[in-house]
């Protein structure tokens, strides 16, 4: 199995909004939606979320992750001096539980380790996901409730503290 990234083009958004309805359909199940509704919700919070990433991590690599050639997910990562946020990553669930995001997340960890910066990401207090990332190492240093972030490798430089987003 080849695992690469490539940029994230304009011409990818119908499959990055699939990837992100995807990563909701748990959550978006337990509502009985009229025909089309579902669709609309999931293109306005994909804009919405884009939008944002778009706005507050102008920096970021926003990637498709392939395997073997074909579309499976997302990675955006943003990468500051004393910090590299993963912002997302996300696979489609045919390609889960195959070790594709366990291998990406494992290099982002060694890229900070060889760079002397703290890997972050925000999670669900309840996603499953925390278990995988608690595994690799990632440790809660910032609870907002809903929302908690994680970090792996070495403590953030003297000075610097953890930002929702780039300053």
């Amino acid at each position: 199995m080849t695992v690469a990234l490539r940029p994230a083009t304009p011409e990818d958004r119908a499959f990055l909004r699939a990837v992100y309805g995807s990563s909701r359909a748990g959550e978006l199940a337990q509502v009985a939606w009229e025909p089309g509704a579902l669709e609309a919700f999931v293109a306005m919070q994909f804009d919405a979320q884009d939008a944002y990433y778009r706005e507050h991590y102008p920096a970021a690599s926003f990637d498709v992750i392939e395997v073997d050639g074909r579309p499976a997910g997302r990675l955006y990562v943003d990468r500051w001096p004393a910090e590299i946020r993963i912002m997302d990553v996300a696979l489609l669930p045919q390609f889960r539980n195959r070790g594709i995001g366990t291998g990406l997340l494992r290099e982002l960890i060694a890229e900070g380790a060889r760079d002397g910066r703290t890997v972050t990401i925000h999670v669900e207090a309840f996603n499953p996901a925390r278990r995988l990332y608690e595994r690799l190492g990632f440790a809660p240093v910032l609870d907002r409730g809903v929302h908690v972030l994680l970090a792996a490798g070495p403590p953030l430089r003297a000075g610097a503290t953890y930002e929702m987003t780039a300053s």
